[in-house]
């Protein structure tokens, strides 16, 4: 079922009224279209989270909250263990529609968590209730101290660039890595901000831009190739990007096209800094070499945004969602804990001390 809702656009995700769906706004069908959906079984939510329907690492994890809490209020007439099982298998599942982004496995195992705490039915539904509830919560709440953060590092007139999509969609609120502008925006502050197309998926022309044009940001679209171009000019004073998954070292996981936005600003004397809630610090994680990176389908890259193919069917293509961003390339990490700077293994480790 879709339908649409124009006046929801501050955050993606939310709970339905009836509590018997999660409703996100469909990601894909802008700048034309504003669309919502409703997702009331586990492949609806799978194919939401894969497809990039709902996308951005706090709003995938909103959603699974949200999923996982619907998916337990449709087994609530099960014997506990029968309960369980099927509840963990649902989070595996949901877990393999994108492996890379932290805060879905992470949002899943806390609510699971839950789950082997207690044998009470009901009693775990509720909890799952506030917990999904909770999650939301905090997402909002490390949205608002990121873009405090990210707002001390930048001046009245700055200009920005940034690559993917980062704000209220990808998120709850202010969004991480755009969120200092929107705050900023808030409190009387002007910044022009440079929004990279990102390719394969448009998101920062689909998204990205739409948001700041709506929020009256000054905002210029660029093709990811021109990020060098308008480095050198010096209209750019800092780089601000999301992270998908953050390594104990400090390499970062982000949309496909980061790590070359990021040797481009070391190599013009540009700081770049990675935002993201601390759940995205995965300390499980050495390196960005341990970082599975999911491949996509060719067709983004081949058929997707055109009326004829524009490569043969024959060509192959390699379609990598994200990139790794090496540590030494980062001026800092912003995390809703502080902003972290260099040496990442070693400042990092004291966010959770």
């Amino acid at each position: 079922m879709i339908i649409t809702e124009k006046d929801r656009m501050d955050g993606s995700v939310h709970l339905s009224e009836d509590e018997n769906c999660v409703v996100i706004l469909d990601q894909r069908k802008l700048p034309n279209y504003v669309e919502y959906q409703y997702l009331d079984d586990v492949k609806k939510i799978y194919e939401a989270i894969r497809t990039l329907a709902v996308r951005g690492a706090p709003a995938i994890g909103i959603c699974a909250g949200y999923g996982m809490y619907i998916l337990a209020k449709q087994k609530k007439d099960l014997p506990y263990e029968q309960f369980a099982k099927a509840l963990h298998e649902d989070g595996d599942y949901l877990i393999s529609s994108r492996p890379t982004a932290v805060n879905l496995s992470w949002a899943i195992r806390r609510v699971l968590k839950l789950v082997d705490e207690s044998t009470d039915v009901n009693k775990i539904i509720e909890r799952l209730h506030d917990e999904a509830i909770n999650i939301h919560n905090e997402d909002i709440e490390m949205c608002y101290k990121v873009s405090e953060y990210g707002l001390s590092l930048i001046k009245d007139g700055d200009g920005i660039l940034t690559h993917c999509n980062t704000g209220p969609m990808a998120t709850s609120k202010y969004g991480t890595a755009i969120g200092p502008v929107l705050l900023g925006k808030e409190r009387g502050r002007e910044f022009h901000v440079f929004a990279d197309e990102t390719r394969p998926l448009l998101q920062g022309a689909r998204l990205t831009a739409f948001e700041l044009q709506k929020a009256g940001v000054d905002v210029t679209l660029i093709c990811d190739n021109m990020a060098s171009l308008v480095m050198k000019n010096g209209w750019v004073q800092a780089c601000f990007v999301g992270c998908d998954r953050i390594a104990a070292n400090g390499d970062v996981a982000n949309k496909i096209g980061t790590s070359g936005v990021a040797i481009l600003a070391k190599h013009y004397g540009i700081p770049i800094y990675s935002c993201g809630p601390t759940s995205t610090i995965d300390m499980n994680c050495p390196s960005g070499e341990d970082i599975v990176i999911e491949l996509r389908d060719p067709e983004e890259i081949k058929t997707m945004w055109y009326k004829e193919p524009m490569a043969l069917k024959e060509v192959k293509c390699y379609n990598p969602s994200f990139d790794v961003t090496d540590h030494e390339l980062l001026t800092a990490i912003i995390t809703d804990r502080g902003i972290v700077y260099p040496p990442f293994d070693v400042n990092l480790k004291k966010l959770f001390e």
